[in-house]
């Protein structure tokens, strides 16, 4: 038996239906005030693009980190910029009311290796062959 996954209270379809000012109502301040506040140009042609878009395996290409995750994005594969590269990401119901950027790290674990010259001491007399 699935387990039904419910974003308070609310099925994945009855959000779909909510317009923006209801769906406000239930997430957050900052996601709320951001959806009073209005989408950005931006916003809007990646928000008409995921609701023109039939096939939702085509991934769509967005720069917009600081989106706010709506109903019908959930399912469609997006692929955000993190800096210096696409990441796949496809949004899930409990994601709703958060941002993309949130989920696509711009940072990478630093891994540091031997010292570089004029690092220490010693490397000041070191040949420069």
């Amino acid at each position: 038996m699935v387990k039904e996954i419910l974003f308070h209270g609310k099925k994945l379809e009855e959000l779909q239906q909510m317009g923006y000012s209801e769906l406000a109502n239930i997430l957050s301040a900052r996601a709320r005030r951001a959806l009073n506040r209005g989408f950005t140009d931006q916003q809007k042609k990646l928000l008409v693009k995921i609701k023109e878009s039939k096939n939702k395996t085509k991934p769509i290409k967005t720069h917009c980190r600081d989106m706010i995750i709506v109903p019908e994005m959930v399912g469609q594969l997006l692929q955000v910029y993190s800096g210096n590269s696409f990441v796949p990401f496809t949004p899930t119901v409990e994601m709703v009311g958060r941002y993309l950027g949130e989920f696509v790290v711009t940072r990478r674990e630093v891994k540091h290796k031997a010292p570089g010259v004029g690092a220490t001491r010693s490397t000041k007399h070191a040949s420069m062959k």
